[in-house]
């Protein structure tokens, strides 16, 4: 039997979110911080972009009053507007920087039950109101921001107060949740049951479930369960036409799966409310190991001897001489191997061995941890590689406010190709990088997640751009990477989702006959075309 989990205790205040940028205010860099981290960019500007307040941006009038039956749900301030308009992306900051705010919603609705979702739809549907389901605006990919004619309105439909964890079946080990949870209140509310769903994405402290789910997020362990489709045991999806609720088992050959038509949907075929996930101990195991390499190729040929070597370990990160360097990690042009192991139930200093062995076998040199000469683990390099993975989003916003491109994107190959891609980013995509910016720029890559049949290598590009011009240069770039990855039989995003910004790559990538099967799903699901039109294909009205 599933236990009902009583209601959680109420968190402590929270340090207030940036509408403008990564995170919270609290951790954004202060003006002498960009101007420092700016002057290691040559050709960066010389004083940063100021943040505007959001009490005073200027907004389009809202065009929409929402009925009275569900007046209390709706805002429209300007700081829920604004913040309501963009996700997180390079390209987002920058506009939020400059108060480039004409996309805003009309109106924030804080749905308080399923029961607010339907009516918010019903309404939608009969007023001609497009919908934008928002999670928690971590997007990188234009995933809630509308672009199209905004018809009878625009309402940015934001889950955060359905946040709890409403049965745990412990016998099973899986849970109902609600989907608008944060991370970090999903796990604590199953802590106290020795659970945790393992799902740890860069963006965990600000993002949901829901919004996992809707793009198929991929999460922070490299093998084994990376995806959030692994964990998902059943789905409840408010649509137009109804609720869809599928069948909770752990597995069934009865047909094409209901779960997988809404997983990565984007909130354009219907709104995810709940899901029963599945969970895993607490681990209580836990070893960590650094691997130097002289070559990126070499240390290619390791990550692929792990991956194929059926040891899984949770962590396998390789970064390439930028990246190693970027991250403070090594330098001297080499390449660093960070591994991990864990475990619920038994020791890992075996399976933390095997793997070092085999790295070593292809010409990696261990570096010694400082936990073994009485030090700290944390200092070791994973746990500077770490530091430096979570602290790089704000680093990020520091450099748009210094008109600096710091951006990325990320794609998955069979390893038979991934020499070739990497070489030609590099050499194709660098070519770009100088064409447009007039300077020679960093292209950094690191490997997120890896396969027994390839890896998913994540690049960053980080150049400097003219003053006003920081969207149009960084959109030439990326439109030219997603044509290198193309023509390298490369997937346009591995993890973070189509959203608008992926659509062309995305339209290339995907077969015409499921195309046209998708495009019936929305019919159905969807008639009044007004769920979140524009991700995924075209079409808003059917």
């Amino acid at each position: 039997m599933a236990e009902t989990v009583p209601a959680a205790p109420l968190a402590s205040p929270r340090p207030r979110r940036s509408w403008w940028g990564w995170g919270t205010d609290d951790k954004a860099l202060p003006d002498s911080e960009c101007v420092a981290l700016g002057a290691l960019v040559p050709g960066a500007a010389d004083t940063p972009l100021p943040v505007p307040d959001v009490r005073s941006v200027e907004l389009p009038a809202a065009r929409v009053t929402p009925p009275a039956s569900l007046a209390h749900l709706m805002s429209d301030t300007p700081p829920d507007r604004a913040s309501h308009t963009y996700g997180k992306a390079y390209r987002d900051v920058v506009r939020a920087l400059r108060g480039e705010l004409g996309a805003a919603p009309d109106q924030v609705a804080f749905p308080r039950s399923e029961q607010d979702v339907v009516d918010v739809l019903d309404w939608a549907e009969s007023a001609d109101v497009v919908v934008v389901p928002y999670g928690a605006g971590s997007s990188v990919v234009g995933g809630v921001e509308y672009r199209g004619d905004r018809r009878g309105g625009v309402v940015s439909l934001d889950l955060a107060a359905l946040d709890r964890v409403l049965d745990i079946d412990t016998a099973s080990r899986a849970a109902r949740i609600q989907a608008g949870v944060l991370g970090p209140d999903l796990e604590a509310q199953l802590r106290p049951h020795g659970l945790t769903l393992r799902h740890f994405p860069q963006s965990f402290e600000f993002s949901t479930l829901g919004g996992w789910l809707a793009t198929r997020a991929g999460g922070h362990y490299a093998t084994l369960l990376t995806h959030v489709d692994d964990l998902t045991e059943s789905l409840r999806v408010v649509t137009p036409v109804g609720v869809n609720e599928s069948l909770r088992v752990p597995g069934s050959g009865a047909g094409p799966s209901p779960d997988r038509l809404f997983l990565g949907s984007e909130g354009t075929l219907g709104v995810i409310t709940e899901a029963w996930m599945r969970l895993q101990d607490r681990p209580r195991h836990k070893a960590s190991a650094s691997v130097l390499f002289d070559g990126f190729q070499a240390a290619t040929g390791a990550v692929r001897a792990i991956a194929q070597s059926g040891l899984h370990p949770a962590n396998c990160r390789l970064l390439d001489p930028g990246e190693a360097a970027l991250a403070g990690v090594a330098g001297g042009g080499r390449s660093v191997l960070v591994l991990g192991v864990e475990s619920a139930h038994f020791p890992v200093a075996d399976r933390l061995a095997e793997l070092v062995a085999l790295a070593r076998d292809h010409g990696g040199s261990p570096i010694p941890t400082p936990s073994a000469a009485g030090g700290r683990a944390e200092d070791s390099a994973a746990g500077t590689w770490r530091s430096a993975f979570l602290r790089m989003p704000y680093l990020r916003d520091g450099l748009a406010r210094m008109s600096v491109i710091s951006e990325t994107f990320e794609t998955a190959c069979t390893w038979d190709r991934a020499g070739a891609l990497y070489e030609a980013v590099n050499r194709d995509l660098g070519a770009v990088v100088r064409k447009v910016t007039g300077a020679e720029g960093m292209i950094n890559c690191r490997f997120t997640h890896v396969y027994p049949d390839g890896p998913a290598p994540y690049f960053t590009v980080i150049a400097p751009a003219r003053r006003g011009s920081e969207v149009a240069m960084w959109d030439e770039i990326k439109a030219a990477a997603m044509d290198v990855l193309g023509a390298h039989g490369a997937t346009v995003t591995h993890h973070h989702a189509v959203g608008r910004d992926h659509r062309p790559g995305y339209d290339r990538q995907r077969p015409e006959p499921f195309a046209r099967a998708l495009r019936a799903a929305k019919h159905a699901l969807d008639p009044a075309g007004i769920l979140n039109p524009g991700v995924l294909f075209d079409g808003e009205r059917s």
